[in-house]
Formats: structure tokens, C-alpha cells, sequence
């Protein structure tokens, strides 16, 4: 009894809140719950990050809907990444079912069934909002990291950034990047080396094969207009709560390259867009990436120190980014060491392998009198996790083994119809819903390279004409020339010379004297 009284006062102590908050679920010693002890984590340090972790099926998506639909319910917007397309069902109410009442009797919270207010996001040709953005919005050094060029290649793209810029030339998508790079080195190749230098062609063909490489993962269909607009992401409702965007990844799975270019541009022009918030009472926008490691995995070491660097600097900006994935060695390093929120669900020990990675794991952790972390973690059961947060001062919290409450709403995908209705419903569909193919680098490289082959032609007409005028002259008259000789003969020329004339005045002169 002292011990369960004891771990009562640490964890009541360590997660006691006096502003607002969302509760969790309740702390467990020994595989119970203790009655009175929440899990409380304060929203104003939600822009500080986190982590959702654990193996298959132990309730990570469910932990991620918790957390998004009591932020939404706070006023809060939120944005999902829906990889594996289970989180729409967050729009409408769950159902009361004999399970969840006996855990939330167990949590000592009242359980409401309840949908938060949604948006459906795409990248590709699926129904809902259009997820796009101009290659010009990038810049050429996030677009030179997203596609891996070395210091070369980065140059040869600020070069040709530098280009369009000095002649009003709009990179839109990337047809219109590829035709500049084409010209820079074909029909354009004397105005580039005049203008700014030589442009090596074994240079400029590895960075279009490297375009054709992220068109093959379908970024053509994200790069252009309409461009989004972030803030769009940061509504509320009539009833004040904050939308749960939630973009539906299911057909690019596959293309972690997308996956990446995506989050790196939203992240960066997130940064880049929004004022700097201090101190705020709960944040802006919180944003979940599911799937995680499809960002690392695939990421080069200069990508990863760009998302590395954005996360550090982006909750300046009120923003709070949650990494969702199976193990917690899938993230960086660098990255890691940002979170401020870990919610670790069981992991499975099959392997040495296996073992070795719990091991690590329990190290991110802090220290516990009433846990051996490495232990635990393998005995949590389904919606059960461990919980270390930061309090209201920044201070992280103790670890708690804490049994989750229930999402309040559906634990279920939505239909069909209930999918049309949503997107029937928004503004943002209709907004976003038509693409726009104005007059960009694309139209207008076109038309000049037209111009400068027209002159051409017209130029190698002109040489042909004057072929055949100087052939018919020399059958003619049997000459190869058709320039007049002139009738003056060269001793002519020298008597009539002006050095000749000025040397003979000037003897005339001395004679006469």
C-alpha cells in the first residue's frame, strides 16, 4: 500500500497542470491503474514535439486519434498523414461499447462519443483538397537538397533560378524546370556562358535525370498552381474547435520521395510564413506524421539535417510536429532529442536483434524507481503505453505506465458516401479542386526558342541564296568571285595614297623654300 501510495504522490506531483490540458489516461502500477492518478499533459507544451511508438497493433493509431481529437476540441487544428488510411474515421462519433466502458470505469474518466470537425487532403488523384505547390516556392536550395545535387549541380540550379528570376520567367511545375535546363545548354547556351557562365551539359543531365526520377513517384501532380495556402490548415469551426486536416497517403506509399519533398516543403514554408508566438497558453498547429521512417529512410544526410534543423526551429513558430512509427531508432538522432511528449507502446522482444533495439529504446527514457523500463515495455498491453511528457516549466515528467482512454470517436474508416459528403461540404475542395496551367517558363522558353530557330532558318536561307547567285555568276563568267575589281591600279593607289600626298606636299615645301 505505501509503494502504490507513494507512486499516487509521484506521479500526481509530476503531472499536476494549472492551465489547460488533455488527459491521457490514467498511470498503472503492476498492471493496475491507480485510482485518482491522470496523465495530464499541458497544451502549451504540444509545439514541443513528440513521439508515438510501438510494434503492430498495439494502439499507436488509437494514441494519435486521442491526442488529435482533444486538441480539435480545444481549439486547436490539427493535420494527420493518413498512410495506411485509418484516421478518417476521427469525423464521426464512436460507439459506446461494453469494453470502453469498463476502461474508462477503470481510468475514472466518463467516456463521450463525439466526431471532430474534418478536411480531406490529397497529393494525387484521389477526391479532396489538392496538395500543390510551384517549383519557384521551393528555391533552388531546397529543391537542390531535395534532390540530393552535390555542390556543382546546387550551383548550376541557383544559376538557373538566378536565370528566370532576371527574365521574369515563372517556375511552376517541373516541365517548366526541365525546359530551362535544356535551354541553358542548347538553344540558350551562348546567352548562359555570356551571362553567367559555362554550364557543363554532364552537370545539367544528371540533375534532369533526377527529375525524371521524383516525376516517376508522381510529383508532377504536386508541383504547381493552385499553390495551398498554409493558413488554410489553421481553421476552427463555428463551435471553435480546430479542424483535423487529414491527408490521405494511401496511394503513395510506395514513393517515399513524395513523401519527403512534400514535408519538407509544408514544414519549410510553415517556418518561413509564420510569426514568431513565444510563450503561447496552447499551440497553432500540431502536426502528425505517420509512418514516419518513410521521411528517413530514404532521406540523404543533407535532407535529414534540413528536417533536423526545421524541427528545432519550427516550434518557435507554435507549431508541434509527432512522429508516429514502430521503434523509436527509426528517427534520427537529431531529431529525437526535440521531442518532448513519448508515448511508447509495447514492443515485441522475438529476436536478439529485437532485444538489443528494447534496450536502446528504454535508454531514451528517463529513469524510474517504480520501473525497469526495458521490462515493461515488453509487457504493456493493447492500449497501454508509457507516457513521459514536460510540464508547464519545461521539466520532463516522471514515466508512467498508463492505460489510454478511448478515442471518442470512431475507431473505424468512414464510407464511401460519408467521404463524398465531407468533400461536398468544403470550401476548400472547390478552391483548390481545378488545376492552373498559365503562361510560365514552359510557354515562353518555347516561343523564344522558336524565335531563335526562325532567325536561324531565315539566316541559313540567306547563305543558301547567296550559294546559288555566287554558282550562277562563276558559270557565267567563269569566276569563283562576284566583287567588282576595282579599275585602279595598285601604283594608282599608292599616287593617290594620303601618306604619299602629305610626303610629296611636304618635299614641294622645302624645295620652295
Amino acid at each position: 500500500m505505501e509503494i502504490k501510495e507513494a507512486f499516487a504522490t509521484h506521479i500526481n506531483q509530476g503531472y499536476a497542470c494549472k492551465g489547460d490540458h488533455i488527459i491521457l489516461g490514467s498511470a498503472m502500477l503492476e498492471g493496475d491503474t491507480i485510482p485518482g492518478t491522470h496523465v495530464r499533459v499541458p497544451l502549451k507544451t504540444m509545439n514541443r514535439h513528440g513521439l508515438i511508438a510501438g510494434a503492430t497493433g498495439t494502439g499507436k493509431t488509437k494514441s494519435l486519434q486521442i491526442i488529435s481529437e482533444h486538441l480539435s476540441e480545444k481549439g486547436v487544428p490539427v493535420l494527420l498523414m493518413d498512410v495506411k488510411g485509418d484516421l478518417s474515421g476521427i469525423a464521426m462519433p464512436g460507439e459506446e461499447k461494453s469494453f470502453i466502458t469498463e476502461r474508462h470505469a477503470k481510468i475514472g474518466l466518463p467516456y463521450s462519443a463525439k466526431g471532430s470537425p474534418v478536411e480531406l487532403f490529397t497529393l494525387s488523384q484521389q477526391d479532396g483538397v489538392r496538395l500543390r505547390a510551384t517549383v519557384s516556392e521551393f528555391g533552388p536550395v531546397l529543391l537542390s537538397r531535395v534532390l540530393d545535387l552535390n555542390e556543382t549541380q546546387a550551383g548550376i540550379m541557383s544559376v538557373i533560378f538566378k536565370y528566370c528570376d532576371d527574365h521574369h520567367l515563372p517556375l511552376l511545375d517541373l516541365k517548366d524546370l526541365k525546359k530551362i535546363i535544356q535551354y541553358a545548354t542548347e538553344a540558350g547556351k551562348e546567352e548562359f556562358d555570356n551571362e553567367y557562365g559555362r554550364i557543363s551539359t554532364s552537370s545539367t543531365g544528371i540533375i534532369l535525370r533526377k527529375i525524371i526520377e521524383l516525376e516517376q513517384q508522381d510529383a508532377d501532380l504536386f508541383f504547381g498552381e493552385l499553390s495551398f495556402d498554409i493558413y488554410d490548415l489553421m481553421r476552427r469551426d463555428r463551435n471553435g474547435q480546430g479542424y483535423v486536416n487529414i491527408i490521405r497517403l494511401t496511394d503513395i506509399q510506395d514513393k517515399p520521395k513524395l513523401f519527403s519533398t512534400f514535408m519538407l516543403s509544408l514544414l519549410a514554408e510553415i517556418y518561413d510564413r509564420m510569426p514568431e508566438k513565444g510563450d503561447a497558453d496552447k499551440p497553432e498547429l500540431v502536426i502528425f506524421i505517420d509512418e514516419a521512417h518513410l521521411i528517413f529512410d530514404e532521406a540523404s544526410r543533407i535532407l535529414l539535417d534540413q528536417i533536423e534543423n526545421i524541427v528545432k526551429l519550427i516550434r518557435s513558430k507554435g507549431v508541434g510536429v509527432f512522429f508516429v512509427t514502430q521503434n523509436p531508432t527509426d528517427i534520427p538522432a537529431g531529431v529525437l532529442s526535440q521531442l518532448g511528449l513519448k508515448v511508447q507502446h509495447s514492443l515485441r522482444a522475438f529476436t536478439a536483434a529485437d532485444r538489443k533495439a528494447i534496450k536502446l529504446t528504454s535508454e531514451n527514457y528517463p529513469l524510474s524507481d517504480f520501473y525497469k523500463t526495458d521490462e515493461i515495455i515488453t509487457a504493456l498491453g493493447t492500449g497501454e503505453a508509457l507516457i513521459t511528457a514536460l510540464n508547464e516549466k519545461g521539466i520532463p515528467t516522471p514515466l508512467a505506465a498508463t492505460m489510454m482512454r478511448a478515442p471518442m470517436s470512431r475507431m473505424d474508416i468512414l464510407t464511401e458516401a460519408e467521404i463524398n459528403n465531407i468533400n461536398r461540404g468544403s470550401d476548400l475542395v472547390s478552391k483548390y479542386g481545378r488545376a492552373i496551367d498559365r503562361e510560365s517558363a514552359y510557354e515562353i522558353l518555347n516561343a523564344k526558342i522558336k524565335d531563335i530557330e526562325q532567325r536561324a532558318d531565315e539566316k541559313a536561307a540567306r547563305e543558301k541564296l547567296e550559294k546559288e547567285r555566287i554558282e550562277r555568276v562563276r558559270k557565267t563568267t567563269g569566276k569563283t568571285s562576284t566583287r567588282r575589281r576595282s579599275a585602279t591600279s595598285p601604283v594608282v593607289k599608292v599616287l593617290t595614297s594620303a601618306t604619299f600626298i602629305r610626303g610629296v606636299m611636304g618635299i614641294l615645301s622645302k624645295a620652295m623654300k
